[in-house]
């Protein structure tokens, strides 16, 4: 299969965001450093809030340290941050102060050129868009709303994170969300950079193409056996006939 010649019958699209919809370089030198400046305000100011409250026991759990008083777990956030490392609780936290950012007009979202006409499009045509990103669903929404070309949330069915889903390279994960959504596990398009994440949806029965965007992390490794694509408009999807 041609990198020109991507072409599925499906109801569903799956987006992975980082180096697949979105430059992977944003999250890290604008997302990350905005996080790391207010995790501390956070962790000391809203100690209370639920929200708040139930992920710092997570990191807790994590660590092993359940004293662990708010300068501890911020020292645990950064360095989870500098190691990239996928913790719910680190998303969950990040989540709530890149959307409080993107709210208040300090952060507007990135996208790739070809990714935004692709998703009008397959959303006029019928197909429904999903979100299934490491970031937690407060950071998706608040991505998909706060973009240059406006609020895209409209686009979109539904956001599934690490939490409500699983970890992105457990096929368990693409069956709980096929399951969420009501589609049969062949109906469903998973797009992402990492092969790992892509041999998971493939493992569920979902169709999936690795999105190999030059200068993303993922490039040089590229996407194993499956089948590859540079941009959204490399791929035609089609629903089924009623």
């Amino acid at each position: 299969m041609s990198l020109r010649d991507l072409r599925f019958s499906a109801d569903a699209v799956v987006l992975d965001i980082e180096g697949t919809t979105s430059a992977t370089g944003f999250v890290v030198d604008v997302l990350y450093p905005y996080s790391r400046s207010r995790f501390g305000a956070l962790l000391s100011e809203r100690s209370g809030d639920p929200e708040v409250a139930r992920a710092v026991a997570a990191v807790r759990e994590l660590t092993g340290d359940s004293a662990a008083d708010a300068t501890a777990v911020e020292k645990t956030l950064n360095a989870w941050l500098d190691e990239d490392r996928k913790a719910t609780p680190l998303k969950t936290l990040q989540g709530i102060i890149w959307a409080e950012g993107f709210a208040r007009g300090d952060l507007v979202s990135h996208f790739y050129d070809d990714v935004v006409p692709a998703l009008r499009a397959w959303h006029a045509a019928g197909l429904r868009l999903y979100v299934y990103s490491s970031g937690s669903v407060a950071a998706q929404r608040a991505w998909f709303s706060s973009t240059p070309e406006g609020d895209l949330l409209p686009l979109v069915s539904g956001l599934y994170d690490t939490e409500n889903a699983g970890p992105k390279q457990e096929a368990e994960s693409y069956r709980r969300i096929a399951g969420s959504a009501g589609l049969a596990p062949d109906r469903l398009l998973f797009l992402s950079d990492r092969p790992g994440e892509l041999d998971a949806a493939r493992a569920a029965g979902w169709h999936a193409v690795g999105i190999r965007r030059a200068g993303e992390p993922y490039y040089e490794q590229g996407v194993g056996d499956h089948a590859e694509a540079g941009t959204f408009d490399q791929i035609t999807v089609s629903r089924r006939p009623a």
